[in-house]
């Protein structure tokens, strides 16, 4: 009875298109975390620049 069992869900290949489409999503997702992460470092670098400029003309204005 439990060789049958394990027999039949070892050829069992129904969850197999789950499983691919879960590591292809996991995938994806990874990359759009590298994705963002870029952004988010350029955008930052961005305010930054754009902080310091604000701060540098106010200081010049006298303020």
């Amino acid at each position: 009875m439990k060789n049958k069992f394990l027999i039949t869900l070892i050829r069992d290949e129904r969850g197999t298109s789950a499983v691919e489409m879960g590591l292809i999503c996991a995938l994806i997702v990874m990359a759009m975390f590298s994705a963002l992460q870029g952004f988010a470092d350029a955008s930052n670098e961005m305010w930054t620049g754009v902080g310091a400029k604000v701060a540098s003309a106010n200081q010049a204005a006298g303020g």
